[in-house]
Formats: structure tokens, C-alpha cells, sequence
């Protein structure tokens, strides 16, 4: 018989508000291991008595998790096997769990996903943006300058951009976020899967709007953002205005092709070969 096998570390997914979107697996799963790493013991009791489960809980979040991962490592070294839950969703999404996967992982103890609800996921599915590409964002910092810098950067992202956001802080991420990033098409879910579930659609401006009509709001927010759209195509003719306008003293036709074809988008084949016919030189 083998001796000293490791447990296994599951990452179970649970209901971000209604408690029927809980898989069976994760339900069987819970019920089955040794113990389970709650982020919020009191907050996820509820979960655990709907479901019968009676498996023993212990607290893992921001505060004490590199002090319980040693805890749990011991646990799963001799063998127990452990489930990691979160309040809601998957754990490590914006949520404790990343310093217990990390240091479970350098050990080479099993972890193994029980998947379910995200916010990001299921919030992005009705969003109407674009789906093929999306940049998870996560909380932005709760300091302004911070959080520019933050979106300065993230402008020219292509890509559909979700971030997460208190609704207390939700109108002023707005405002700071329309002159940096423009006036885009966006979706904001509000109390996903939950009893006053709300998805607003349309320009950023509009949500705020919307928002600010409001004496309060309510509930944890998923912003959705329409990446930035690709630059406008030069014709012919404006890339030739372009050249001309450039000062010609000591400019290297490759080097002049390099720097107009970056700042454009532009072949730089297509650059250089216009250059050489504007300076008649044969190519």
C-alpha cells in the first residue's frame, strides 16, 4: 500500500448570489474532502447548510493566508484533501487564493480545478462586445493618479477590457475613465445571477449618466469596454502629404520609412518604396 501521498488542493468555484448556479460536482466535492479553506467561514456557512454539507471549515483570506498555507500544506503533505472557496465565483479571480496555489504548486501537490461561476465570464457572455479577445483587469487602484496611469496604459488595448469595481467608487472610475479612453461602447453588469441583477449598455458617458440619476449604487460591479479600434487607414495620397512634410535634411529613406511606418501602421515596404518615387530614386 502507498505510503505518504499527498492530498489534493481543489479550487471550487461557488454562486456568485443564486445559490442554484452550484455545480454537482462542486457540491460532491465539498462534501468529500477533509476540509474546506473558506474565505469568509460565516458568509460561506449558508452556502454549505443549503447544500448538507457538513465538512469542516477554516478561514484562508487576504489577512492570514501565508500563515494558514503553511497550515494547509502540512495538511495536504499527510494526505488530506482540501477544497479553497471564495465568497463567490472562482477563487484567485480578484480573490484570496494566490499564495496558497503558488506555494501548493512548489511543493508539487496535486491542485486541481472544480469549475463554475466567474463575474468576469458570465458578465462578458452578455455584454454584447467583442468576445474573441478580452484583458481580465481586475480592481483598478483606489488612488486616482494610480488608476490613470493604469488606463493611460491600458488605451490602446485592443482587446475587450473588464474590470471589477465597488459601487461606491463605480461614477468616479467612470468619469476619470471617458477622457482617457474615449467615449466607448461598454456594459456594465451590476448584482450578477442575483435578485436585482441589472446590465446597463451604451456609451460609457450614457452609464454614467444613467449612474449619477441614482441616490445610491448598489452592488458589486463588472465593467465591460470595447477595446480601442484600429487606426484609420491612410490613402495614398495622405501618406505622400505626409512625406513631403517632412524635413529632408540628412533623413535616411529607411529610417524616415521606419519612423512614418510605426506612427501609422503602415507596411514599411509600402513607406519606402513611396519615398523613393517621391525623391525619384530608382528603387
Amino acid at each position: 500500500m502507498e505510503t505518504n501521498k499527498a492530498g489534493t488542493l481543489y479550487i471550487v468555484a461557488t454562486p456568485l448570489g443564486n445559490l442554484e448556479d452550484m455545480t454537482f460536482r462542486a457540491v460532491r466535492i465539498l462534501k468529500e474532502v477533509d476540509l474546506i479553506a473558506a474565505e469568509d467561514t460565516r458568509y460561506s456557512k449558508r452556502l454549505l447548510n443549503h447544500y448538507g454539507i457538513e465538512t469542516g471549515m477554516i478561514s484562508c483570506h487576504e489577512h492570514n493566508e501565508a500563515k494558514k498555507s503553511l497550515q494547509l500544506i502540512e495538511a495536504l503533505k499527510a494526505g488530506k484533501n482540501i477544497a479553497l472557496i471564495s465568497d463567490a465565483g472562482t477563487p484567485l479571480i480578484s480573490d484570496p487564493g494566490y499564495s496558497l496555489v503558488k506555494a501548493v504548486a512548489a511543493q508539487n501537490i496535486p491542485i486541481l480545478p472544480i469549475p463554475g461561476c466567474s463575474a468576469a465570464i458570465a458578465g462578458l457572455s452578455v455584454a454584447g462586445l467583442p468576445t474573441d479577445a478580452f484583458l481580465f483587469c481586475g480592481f483598478l487602484s483606489k488612488k486616482q493618479q494610480k488608476r490613470s496611469l493604469a488606463l493611460e496604459g491600458l488605451k490602446q488595448e485592443k482587446a475587450t477590457l473588464i474590470f471589477y469595481e465597488s459601487p461606491k467608487r463605480i461614477c468616479s472610475m467612470l468619469q476619470q475613465a471617458i477622457p482617457i479612453l474615449g467615449d466607448r461602447n461598454a456594459c456594465l453588469a451590476r448584482e450578477i445571477s442575483k435578485l436585482h441583477e441589472e446590465y446597463l449598455r451604451g456609451t460609457l458617458g450614457e452609464i454614467l449618466s444613467t449612474l449619477t440619476l441614482r441616490p445610491q449604487v448598489k452592488g458589486e460591479c463588472v465593467l465591460f469596454v470595447q477595446g480601442a479600434s484600429p487606426p484609420a487607414q491612410m490613402t495614398q495620397e495622405q501618406l505622400e502629404e505626409l512625406i513631403l512634410s517632412k524635413p529632408n535634411k540628412n533623413r535616411g529613406t529607411a529610417d524616415l520609412a521606419r519612423e512614418i511606418a510605426g506612427a501609422c501602421h503602415l507596411s514599411k515596404k509600402l513607406v519606402y518604396d513611396t519615398i523613393l518615387r517621391l525623391r525619384n530614386i530608382p528603387s
